[in-house]
């Protein structure tokens, strides 16, 4: 499959094309089965999961009985909302009780956990039916890889695309039609990635206002929980559901929740948006059919009568030197007994992204993490002029085939656009602005306060609403074979010449590990050094005694 194939717009009648909030409005008239709706969306699956490869584990029977009993519920008047008795699926880092949460890797190939992450019972508790799980990077840390035990997930627009790390069975799953609902997690874009190269919507909530309980940790400072799904108001219906105080996550916000959907009321006049125009016109390589997408969507904006105005944040690269050097740190502690135990059962990918965290000394994390503190102090301003913020997504998703292997170094060497809200903390979505020639997905980010996703939400939902993005669908047909992907030259496998401090530094960062590498973990490793200290060098080391980390201990009563 060559190019892009798009469903005619007639088609989207068709059960797996509904939208979560049509489905929901078909299931409480009783218009609509449950089981009929589950049953249709796992043939669908049945037949074309070959070609997307969305899925790790299938519940077709749990969803069945599941789907039994929300019928029978609702026949009687006990309907429990917009969820009940629709179709879910779990990016695989979620915990699901008796059922296989693998986080994509060997690691974990054989974890079954006893209890549910809260996000997962909430959507259960909501009435949702759940499908099964779906495919990630390894541990939502590494990159499309051939070297773990299930392949990676592929674009339904094109099987030869790249669906967007990590949460790339989600993505995958809502733009095949295969579920209308998912979760994924976001630690520096890993939602709003692949809702951007799928063509669908993804909302990072504010870091606290959905609990990360039972979901596996990438990184504890950088992590959210959040829904993927067709529409900005289908992520709304989500966010109603998982949101909300958990005492089991020491970071979960005790601030009351909104009402989501009574936020999307269709129209943005008077809001301020502030455009982020840096990050895509003089940070990276922006196509041209990215930049004219976004000046059109500012024109939408304008004519809903939206108040823009140019907004001015740090530098993408910046933002990125805080992350990594605070999200590795803690990735490698997660892992630390693994990888010095198991290290061969990691893929390439996720070794080469995380090794370097044991680069990084304790006078590192506390000074990048400082250093965050002032970056989140200075979005304060930005808050009282605007409204929301808005910006570029990433660019349209690159053949698969080009990404194999080379992904590890990328992340260090390229800072993305989405990471900057990590940092920051408030909620981000990303959603369909549009289509390149070739019928690949274009996208945007709007950014907001922290805990006003409703703002973020509203605006979202008036551009989908004011343009036709949303009626194209990919057209998959049962049958076609995905292209095929071959392991890449093992280039970035050789060892490189480094400097004689670089040396030094890495090879005492092995020892004080306890690392046990062989020569291609060792050559990954001093591949990525040089890069990786560079950013640490650049986090400014002459702050003022008093200032805090960002993650100082305190009680709360929030």
């Amino acid at each position: 499959m060559n190019k892009p194939r798009q469903a005619d717009s007639r088609a989207h009648t068709e059960l797996h094309f509904l939208t979560l909030a049509q489905a929901a409005r078909l299931i409480e008239s009783k218009a609509l089965s449950p089981v009929e709706y589950v049953s249709t969306l796992i043939s669908r699956i049945d037949a074309l999961d070959d070609q997307v490869h969305a899925f790790i584990t299938r519940t077709n029977d749990i969803a069945i009985e599941q789907a039994r009993a929300a019928e029978r519920e609702i026949g009687s008047g006990e309907y429990r909302g917009p969820l009940h008795g629709i179709p879910f699926a779990l990016k695989d880092i979620y915990n699901t009780a008796g059922v296989l949460t693998s986080a994509h890797s060997r690691i974990a190939i054989g974890n079954v956990p006893r209890e549910n992450a809260t996000t997962t019972q909430r959507l259960l508790d909501c009435g949702a039916v759940m499908l099964g799980k779906l495919a990630t990077h390894e541990f939502a840390s590494g990159g499309p890889s051939l070297d773990l035990p299930w392949p990676p997930a592929r674009n339904p627009w094109n099987t030869a695309y790249f669906t967007g790390s990590s949460s790339s069975g989600s993505g995958a799953a809502i733009a095949a039609g295969f579920c209308p609902a998912s979760l994924g997690s976001d630690t520096g874009g890993s939602i709003r990635i692949p809702a951007s190269l799928c063509g669908i919507a993804g909302l990072k909530p504010t870091y606290g206002r959905v609990s990360r309980y039972g979901v596996i940790p990438n990184s504890f400072t950088f992590d959210h929980a959040g829904p993927l799904a067709w529409t900005v108001e289908d992520c709304a219906i989500l966010l109603q559901c998982i949101a909300g105080h958990d005492a089991k996550d020491p970071t979960s916000s005790r601030r009351a929740v909104p009402d989501f959907r009574k936020a999307l009321i269709g129209n943005v006049r008077g809001l301020r948006i502030g455009v982020v125009r840096h990050f895509w016109e003089e940070e990276g390589a922006t196509p041209p059919e990215m930049a004219q997408a976004m000046d059109a969507a500012i024109d939408v904006l304008k004519r809903l009568g939206a108040r823009i105005g140019v907004a001015r944040m740090r530098s993408r690269q910046e933002y990125n030197d805080v992350k990594m050097v605070i999200a590795k740190a803690e990735i490698v502690v997660i892992h630390e007994k693994d990888m010095r135990e198991r290290m061969q059962d990691y893929g390439a990918d996720f070794i080469g992204r995380n090794l370097p965290g044991f680069l990084f000394t304790a006078a590192d994390y506390v000074r990048a993490q400082r250093e965050r503190k002032r970056m989140v102090d200075e979005m304060e301003p930005l808050y009282d002029e605007f409204d929301v913020l808005l910006t570029a997504s990433s660019t349209p998703a690159a053949q698969l085939r080009d990404l194999i292997g080379s992904g590890f170094a990328q992340k260090w060497e390229k800072p993305n656009i989405y990471t900057p809200f990590n940092v920051t903390g408030g909620p981000a979505l990303a959603l369909c602005n549009g289509y390149t020639a070739d019928g690949l997905p274009l996208a945007m980010q709007i950014a907001g306060r922290p805990f006003d996703e409703e703002t973020v939400l509203r605006v979202g939902h008036a551009y989908e609403c004011a343009t036709q993005w949303r009626s194209r669908r990919p057209e998959l047909t049962a049958g076609d074979e995905a292209p095929r992907l071959a392991a890449p030259p093992e280039e970035h496998m050789t060892p490189v010449d480094v400097d004689s401090a670089t040396r030094a530094t890495v090879e005492a960062a092995i020892a004080g590990a306890g690392l046990k590498l062989n020569d291609t973990q060792r050559a990954l490793l001093y591949r990525v050094a040089p890069t990786v200290l560079a950013a640490v060098r650049r986090i400014p080391g002459d702050r003022p005694w008093s200032d805090e980390p960002a993650n100082a201990f305190f009680f709360s009563d929030r």
